[in-house]
């Protein structure tokens, strides 16, 4: 779940819309990943953060969550390990017997009571955190992209929940040029090594749950080629013969201009074909994940594009003209992990994977969650069931 500073005349309040969310699906353990926090201006916008978390351990919808950890990476004067993200972790009063994993004692602890982490999370025993290294992605001078690891072990099962950002489109030209974009290589570059390193020799290896902005993207040549099939192109170029702007136009009815992209502008004359059905039919050219198919799975998606939506509070469902719209917010996880999602035949919607706010402004992303059942001691005599709900 992004948290951004909202600068529009009429501020939005996330929890809101969130905390209905937790009231209806009732978690005994909550995961809320945030990338970004403190948004763009995070040297002016940091003091919402701490609002913002301290209204979530305050409130009235979480009173029955007596424990919870919450780690945010506040420090934006170390450029060198910086990443803005927030982890936050909330257990029911219900759930008896929960225990967080000490990367340096190598050994569970039991949770009790509420901490909160910041300014110091690289010296913090119960994380594991880490900033991709600079020459992966070289046209951002100063990247805060990055992962942070915590592990978790409740009634006999143990598990990793790994908070991620990667790295976004630059440039709509340049993702345009070919199939796949140099970007989606760049992505695959680093969750490849987000893979790697929360599977090495370490550490036991344990079921991982993967969520935050994955920045995937759709193919952009082929979007653009199937919206616009029956157009023509015309490029327009600097005084350098860089191209600056491309206009796509029919070739009847007047010549009408259906889309225009420059590098940050993405201007198609349709928005309803990102949000009919879902936007379903463009799901053929989400094709970032299957690099990983053996690796990471997904519940199949059933939202819109989670990105990027208007920052306008009256615009709840518009999307904005800057990029196409693309699901860049998942929830993945290992095949293991996957096993222990339990759907029971006579619980048809046992688990759920959605957007929240889907009518209202949450900021320009869209946060999901997943909400799902698993077995303790699966196998065992009177095996306990514990509801978790993971949001990004």
């Amino acid at each position: 779940m992004d948290y951004k500073q909202n600068t529009r005349a009429q501020p939005y309040n996330k929890n809101h819309h969130f905390f209905p969310t937790v009231q209806s699906h009732k978690p005994h353990f909550l995961a809320l990943h945030c990338q970004e926090v403190g948004g763009k201006n995070f040297e002016e916008s940091m003091s919402h953060v701490d609002n913002f978390v301290k209204e979530l351990l305050s409130s009235d919808a979480l009173k029955e969550y007596s424990r919870a950890r919450v780690y945010l990476d506040e420090n934006y004067r170390s450029q060198e390990h910086f990443t803005a993200l927030g982890s936050l972790y909330f257990i029911h009063d219900s759930l008896k017997n929960i225990q967080q994993f000490d990367f340096k004692a190598k050994k569970f602890r039991k949770v009790v009571g509420k901490e909160t982490c910041s300014e110091t999370l690289e010296s913090t025993p119960t994380l594991e955190k880490a900033k991709f290294p600079q020459d992966y992605f070289p046209e951002c001078k100063w990247s805060r992209k990055g992962f942070i690891r915590t592990r978790w072990a409740m009634a006999d099962c143990a598990f990793d929940l790994v908070n991620i950002h990667l790295f976004h489109d630059a440039s709509n030209l340049v993702a345009w040029e070919k199939s796949p974009s140099e970007y989606s290589g760049t992505r695959q570059k680093a969750l490849a090594y987000v893979l790697d390193r929360i599977t090495d020799q370490r550490y036991e290896k344990l079921p991982f749950f993967v969520f935050g902005d994955f920045n995937f993207r759709l193919d952009s040549k082929k979007v653009i080629e199937k919206l616009c099939s029956d157009a023509t192109m015309q490029t327009i170029r600097t005084d350098n013969n860089e191209i600056h702007k491309l206009v796509f136009q029919e070739t009847d009815n007047d010549r009408k201009v259906i889309l225009q992209i420059e590098k940050k502008l993405f201007n198609y004359v349709n928005q309803e074909v990102f949000r009919e059905d879902n936007g379903t039919s463009l799901l053929e050219f989400d094709n970032e994940l299957s690099v990983f198919k053996e690796r990471l799975h997904e519940q199949e998606i059933g939202f819109p594009p989670s990105y990027p939506y208007s920052e306008d509070s009256s615009q709840g469902k518009q999307y904005m003209n800057t990029r196409c719209p693309a699901w860049c917010d998942r929830i993945l996880m290992s095949p293991s992990a996957r096993d222990m999602l339990l759907k029971p035949e006579n619980e048809e919607k046992s688990i759920v994977y959605d957007n929240i706010g889907p009518n209202v402004c949450m900021g320009d992303h869209k946060p999901v969650f997943l909400s799902f059942r698993i077995t303790a001691g699966a196998g065992k005599p009177n095996a306990n069931k514990h509801k978790c709900c993971v949001v990004q």
